[in-house]
């Protein structure tokens, strides 16, 4: 865990692969834990904690998460996140899907996704069938590799496992997601998926955030991030 931006009201973390943001059936211990012991230690509050999950991020994705740290701050950015005020932008490393026709503007997908609870996995349709939520996302390419793309992903709807999915289902699977199609899985079980900007006004004292991810320790990120012309 690295904390990235901290206030009276909030605190922003850099999330690992493989950290759970809150508990599940696992029983592992949580980024939530890991935040709470932080504060507890750093301003040495006693007794219980407050802090309030207001977004996730799936196990294997790495990059932005944001805690509040008070009552007020949890219930306005609840409601700031159901409102589409809290701006989110990804970064993804996809495998080729043929040819040289990703778009260096950017690009709308639509689909309607369905969700097999049993299998905790999305499947993506591209006309809307019985149970299925839209899904839209744009993206565009950062930067090209010999067997991989750079892509930036502007969320427009909040579905589950919603970059993966669509991407997937444009012949663009993230590398390392072998439930979305990869080739192949990655060392330390990790996906190529980073949340990797979140922008948004302050809920107390209104004042625009904007915070990075930094990049994860891995050599083909670093190669394919230095390529990106800002």
């Amino acid at each position: 865990m690295q904390v990235i931006y901290e206030d009276n009201h909030l605190i922003i973390v850099s999330k690992r692969s493989g950290e759970i943001v809150q508990g599940d059936k696992t029983g592992d211990r949580t980024l939530a834990d890991d935040v709470k012991q932080y504060i507890k230690e750093k301003y040495a509050k006693p007794g219980e904690v407050f802090l309030g999950v207001v977004h996730r991020l799936d196990r294997p994705v790495s990059g932005l998460v944001v805690f509040a740290r008070t009552s007020k701050a949890l219930t306005r950015l609840n409601k700031m996140f159901a409102e589409g005020q809290v701006h989110k932008t990804y970064w993804a490393i996809v495998e080729r899907s043929g040819g040289d026709e990703l778009p260096a503007s950017s690009r709308l997908l639509t689909h309607w996704l369905t969700r097999n609870e049993q299998q905790n996995k999305a499947y993506a349709h591209d006309h809307e069938v019985s149970g299925a939520k839209k899904a839209q996302l744009r993206y565009s390419l950062l930067a090209h590799g010999d067997h991989y793309d750079l892509l930036e992903v502007q969320l427009m709807t909040g579905r589950h496992h919603q970059i993966r999915c669509q991407l997937s289902a444009v012949g663009m699977p993230i590398r390392g997601d072998l439930k979305y199609g990869a080739r192949r899985s990655l060392p330390d079980g990790s996906i190529s998926l980073l949340a990797h900007r979140i922008e948004f006004e302050h809920p107390v004292s209104h004042q625009q955030i904007i915070v990075d991810a930094p990049l994860p320790d891995d050599s083909l990120w670093s190669k394919l991030s230095a390529q990106i012309k800002w």
